[in-house]
């Protein structure tokens, strides 16, 4: 009967896993709803905070700008041959003029604003869109700082810039704080969504560290990856990274990738979902014949970088740059006796997203440029570090590495759906 029991409550927990994800026809239509939102209640204000009445995007199909990407419909998968696009938000009006130059409009937001039979040049084109406006600044994504930000390729420049005026040209500015803020800035309505996303990772990675998954002394953590890519293929999700799967051992001596009892495995996931993504790592351990739980100096060791974890979300603050954010944590963590290593990061549009860079493995005295943007508030951050730890009966230190995603609303910083804060017991009769 137990045994009966716990597959129900297996299939039941699976069930639940799947049952999240919405058709990709549901998906298209959040997609939509969310860009709608963002483009006439987020956009406006952005472009007035930063002071840029125009901004115009510029790409091509299969080499899309970054951002170009963000804004297009569900129903395209590329852009269409050459996409312009121009956002003007209007002094007088108060209202944002959302053009397209291009032959089709760009789904129901963008209307087509292209007169081809009166205009059969499309530079000539969008530079008679720009003259009849006449904004004070023509923002375009140049980025020395931000690959996001910089997706105006130099052929699409050059020819852009030919068309200009000399009065049109000398009103170029880079589109950097716009753009990188368009890209950070989580609306109420995906953040609706957010947890869906996080819960959904978090019930995987549950799923591939069980016994359900793993065959010990059999599965090895190249088999682990491969599963958890195949169960977002699955499930119809993607993922934006290769899925990665470590060991640490009481001896080093055993360096094979086969899952044993005693193996404390470590896990880095995120998936992809309605033009959203998660991060996460997490730590599992591989309970030994004798052991009914996690050894006690592991638990110690985990819960310390859960204080890692907090040292650093405690530091967020609006208007701190990545780099000052970085060097109080840093600051505060070695002065309690831990050792640290932060290289934490946005979260949002892109795993690896546009905003406040707070370290990186390899630069742990801050990160020039990235670094130096300052943190803004309704921002989405992957809290992504380890921590090392000497423990008993371990050869060499053991590195505790956590990630998990949350949001900074300006004031608090809280997990979308919660943090790892005990290791995943793996148990096998």
């Amino acid at each position: 009967m137990k045994k009966i029991t716990a597959i129900f409550l297996v299939c039941l927990f699976v069930f639940q896993a799947n049952a999240q994800v919405k058709t990709v026809r549901a998906q298209a239509e959040v997609v939509n709803e969310l860009l709608a939102d963002r483009f006439n209640n987020l956009l406006p204000s952005l472009m007035q905070k930063n002071n840029m009445d125009c901004w115009v995007l510029m790409t091509r199909e299969y080499n899309e700008d970054p951002i170009v990407k963000t804004m297009l419909p569900a129903e395209w998968l590329s852009a269409r041959r050459r996409t312009i696009l121009v956002f003007y938000n209007n002094p007088k009006t108060k209202n944002l003029e959302k053009y397209a130059i291009a032959r089709y409009a760009v789904g129901t937001e963008i209307k087509a604003a292209w007169d081809v039979d009166k205009t059969p040049n499309q530079w000539e084109a969008l530079a008679s869109i720009l003259k009849q406006l006449n904004p004070q600044h023509i923002a375009i994504n140049m980025s020395a700082d931000f690959g996001h930000a910089d997706g105006l390729d130099h052929t699409e420049y050059t020819e852009f810039m030919s068309y200009l005026n000399k009065e049109q040209k000398a009103k170029i500015i880079s589109s950097e704080p716009l753009a990188v803020a368009w890209l950070e800035t989580r609306t109420a309505k995906e953040m609706q969504y957010y947890p869906t996303l996080l819960q959904i990772t978090h019930a995987i990675i549950k799923e591939g560290f069980s016994n359900k998954v793993i065959k010990v002394d059999q599965t090895t953590t190249t088999d682990l990856e491969w599963w958890f890519r195949q169960k977002l293929s699955d499930m119809g999700l993607t993922t934006w990274f290769h899925p990665s799967v470590e060991i640490q051992r009481r001896s080093s001596k055993n360096a094979d990738n086969v899952i044993h009892r005693g193996d404390f495995l470590h896990v880095d996931f995120g998936i992809t979902y309605l033009r959203l993504n998660s991060d996460v790592q997490e730590q599992a351990y591989v309970l030994l014949p004798e052991e009914k739980e996690v050894p006690s100096n592991l638990v110690a060791a985990f819960e310390q970088t859960n204080q890692l974890q907090d040292i650093l979300t405690n530091s967020f603050a609006v208007g701190k740059t990545g780099n000052e954010i970085l060097a109080n944590a840093l600051k505060i963590a070695k002065s309690q006796g831990i050792q640290p290593s932060i290289y934490t990061h946005p979260i949002g549009m892109h795993g690896h997203a546009a905003g406040p860079t707070i370290g990186m493995w390899d630069m742990q005295n801050g990160v020039p440029g990235s670094g130096d943007y300052k943190m803004n508030p309704n921002t989405c951050y992957s809290i992504e570090l380890n921590a090392l730890h000497s423990l008993k009966d371990w050869d060499r230190p053991v590195r505790v590495a956590l990630e998990q995603n949350g949001f900074f609303n300006g004031n608090s910083f809280s997990y979308i759906d919660g943090r790892q804060t005990k290791i995943i017991p793996i148990k096998f009769d």
